[in-house]
């Protein structure tokens, strides 16, 4: 009737120690997004307690904050983007090249778009306020 082999499939990952990371990476992000909402109630309510808020200096402080945030995720994506092209260049690899020019490219747009659409969204905040 001929042979039959059967393999047993394991569950477990080749590499223990990277499932092991990720689930230490998972759960240090789920108590940082959870510290994060947490604060962020604590200061609603404390807003709510003083029952005065300056709204113009909250839209102009929440302005700079998003425009220093667009512009360092911009400049991140840049030097990411200038790695991938050097390494394009140094190994005659013209898909990292490509890549690398993307990714610089839209870093710089990141950043143009900080600087020129941020300043525009807080006048048209403060005026509607």
């Amino acid at each position: 009737m001929g042979n039959v082999t059967t393999t047993a499939v394991s569950a477990e990952p080749k590499h223990k120690w990277l499932s092991k990371g990720s689930r230490i990476a998972k759960k240090m992000i789920m108590g940082m997004t959870t510290a994060c909402c947490m604060a962020t109630m604590c200061t609603i309510q404390a807003f709510a307690a003083t029952g005065e808020v300056d709204t113009s200096s909250f839209i102009s402080t929440a302005c700079t904050v998003l425009k220093s945030v667009i512009c360092l995720i911009g400049a991140g994506v840049g030097v990411w983007g200038v790695v991938n092209l050097l390494e394009g260049y140094g190994n005659d690899n013209p898909g990292a090249k490509s890549q690398g020019m993307k990714q610089l490219m839209s870093g710089l747009g990141l950043i143009l778009l900080a600087v020129t659409l941020v300043p525009v969204l807080q006048t048209m905040m403060t005026g509607a306020v």
